[in-house]
């Protein structure tokens, strides 16, 4: 085992927000340092990383100077230059997850066509070049548009179900996904590191807001068989081995309303579907990283109590220096936690933090994660 206590062991981030942060907070118990990229002078990285460099990490020149004095370099954002990843990789870098994985997966069109090959379960879908191209495909729809590369947080999606969505089309390289009816969204967070070892976190579901059309907030345990748990498991296992992949990956899948599961999408990363793992799994997704790509054994999954967790956003119609409403009656609810991620400045629906909220009854945390959402305000 590599010796990643000392001064000579420099662990590389590219990308310097509120995932790189808490991976960063993990670290610090394993005394890792942690060394930081990002364009943001003020990122949330950059309070608390042991060095922090501004730089445009989708740049070759600057991702190869940042990297080549590091003995493993990982990725909070997939959008980063691959190229010279290869690069620091023949050099001797480890990095993970490896360029051939984010080759796939920072490219829609590439991951839809990776699920075809390998029969994994996902929806139908077309690969179009252009606009033009996108509306031939209209009479076979309904479809829903994604841009192949850039999208993130439901930015570079559209709906395309008729003639009347023409308009709002991408006019860019995108796939088509065949709208899905489904039952509910479910997502698994599986780890793998260099040795092979697998090991994944029990599904969790997202609850939406009917009125706003949103997620609401996402649990753990899902409301699922056991059946489809074991089969949601499989598919993620299957995928993280097919890509050979080493770190975290988030898979998040659809169940139809006739009891199938298909892929959504995949993040080869901590992801918003795992932030409620801190306080409600035994090994939380950032310290499973940590141990994934550092060749250490994983850690243990498993649920210690049934656990909500809920996004902290700007209030609509505010931008400036952030300012918490309401945080002290949040404290006041049994077992709530907080995690603020460094952000001075807030605007709308900016992911300012998020909240936890455990219980032993599933249902009274779901209330008490209702109470946070009412209470809770971030305005300026």
């Amino acid at each position: 085992m590599k010796n990643f206590h000392g001064k000579e062991f420099k662990l590389g981030i590219l990308g310097g927000g509120q995932l790189g942060r808490m991976l960063i907070q993990e670290a610090i118990n394993y005394n890792v340092q942690v060394h930081i990229i990002d364009p943001a002078a003020d990122a949330p990285c950059s309070q608390i990383a042991h060095s922090f460099s501004v730089g445009n990490f989708n740049d070759y020149d600057t991702v190869l100077a940042f990297g080549k004095d590091k003995n493993v370099l990982t990725i909070e954002i997939e959008h980063v230059n691959v190229e010279a990843l290869k690069e620091l990789e023949k050099q001797g870098v480890e990095v993970y997850p490896q360029p051939h994985v984010l080759d796939i997966i920072k490219d829609k069109g590439l991951q839809k066509q990776f699920y075809a090959d390998n029969h994994i379960p996902t929806s139908e879908f077309r690969i179009a070049a252009n606009k033009e191209e996108a509306l031939t495909h209209i009479a076979d729809g309904p479809w829903m548009q994604k841009l192949r590369t850039g999208g993130y947080d439901g930015k570079g999606v559209t709906p395309l179900k008729n003639n009347d969505d023409a308009a709002t089309a991408f006019d860019a390289p995108s796939v088509l996904e065949k709208w899905v009816s489904f039952e509910k969204e479910i997502a698994v967070i599986v780890a793998r590191n260099k040795s092979g070892q697998i090991n994944s976190f029990p599904a969790v579901e997202m609850e939406f807001n009917p009125e706003a059309n949103l997620v609401e907030f996402l649990f753990a345990p899902a409301n699922i068989s056991h059946e489809i748990e074991a089969k949601a498991q499989s598919i993620a296992v299957d995928i993280i081995t097919k890509l050979d992949m080493v770190g975290i990956l988030a898979v998040e899948m659809f169940l139809t309303k006739d009891g199938e599961i298909l892929v959504n999408e995949i993040a080869p990363r901590p992801h918003n579907s795992g932030h409620q793992t801190i306080e409600g799994n035994i090994t939380s997704q950032y310290e499973q990283h940590l141990r994934a790509i550092l060749d250490m054994p994983l850690g243990d999954t498993s649920l210690i109590a049934p656990v909500v967790m809920v996004n902290i956003l700007g209030e609509k119609g505010y931008a400036g220096p952030a300012i918490y409403e309401g945080l002290d009656e949040v404290l006041s609810i049994p077992g709530a936690y907080i995690h603020l991620y460094g952000k001075t400045e807030t605007k709308s629906f900016r992911k300012m933090g998020h909240c936890t909220v455990l219980h032993r009854d599933l249902e009274t945390a779901k209330q008490n994660a209702r109470k946070v959402l009412e209470t809770l305000k971030v305005i300026a």
